[in-house]
């Protein structure tokens, strides 16, 4: 945990005059859960159900500015558990935090804002998962760890080569 008057936390920490006032700095100002939807829609019947349910897990990223220096960072997951005789549960959550990013170049916040930022939100919202598919009466899902910089770097490469390709198609388009 950060100490009172850590840079990564207090983006409002005085200058001290020697020019470390210039220095990137990004960190966490705050998380939360922003929306949970958790239901049950077979219950009590589906307590009785044996086949092994089919979990269907989707995760989306994505970051709005809510100042210069601060923005939302959104980890959404939804994760569907269904089974022949119908569907377990449905648990869509969107957990945030609110990140401050200062002196930061755009390519290195981008970075931040979408890769390290959910990497570390990921924990906080994998146990709210597992504890709403515990209280819901089934085991708890524990979704395995995400390599969130490899996929925005995967990510990245696949716009850069979609870029690529429109404006290979378009005659005088801007690359």
């Amino acid at each position: 945990m950060a100490d009172e008057g850590d840079v990564l936390t207090d983006l409002n920490t005085p200058s001290s005059g020697n020019g470390a006032d210039n220095r990137p700095t990004a960190g966490f100002i705050t998380q939360y859960i922003k929306d949970l939807s958790v239901e049950n829609p077979n219950s009590p019947a589906s307590f009785q159900w044996q086949d092994a349910p089919q979990i269907d897990l989707q995760f989306n990223i994505g970051a709005n500015p809510v100042n210069d220096e601060i923005s939302e960072v959104e980890l959404k997951i939804n994760a569907t558990a269904n089974c022949e005789n119908g569907q377990l549960y449905v648990i869509e959550l969107v957990y945030a935090g609110l990140v401050g990013v200062r002196n930061m170049p755009e390519d290195q916040m981008h970075m931040f804002l979408f890769a390290e930022a959910p990497r570390i939100l990921f924990p906080f919202a994998r146990r709210v998962v597992a504890d709403a598919t515990r209280d819901l009466g089934f085991q708890p899902l524990m979704v395995d760890p995400i390599d969130f910089s490899g996929l925005y770097l995967q990510r990245l490469q696949e716009k850069q080569a979609e870029d690529a390709a429109a404006g290979g198609a378009a005659p005088g388009g801007n690359a």
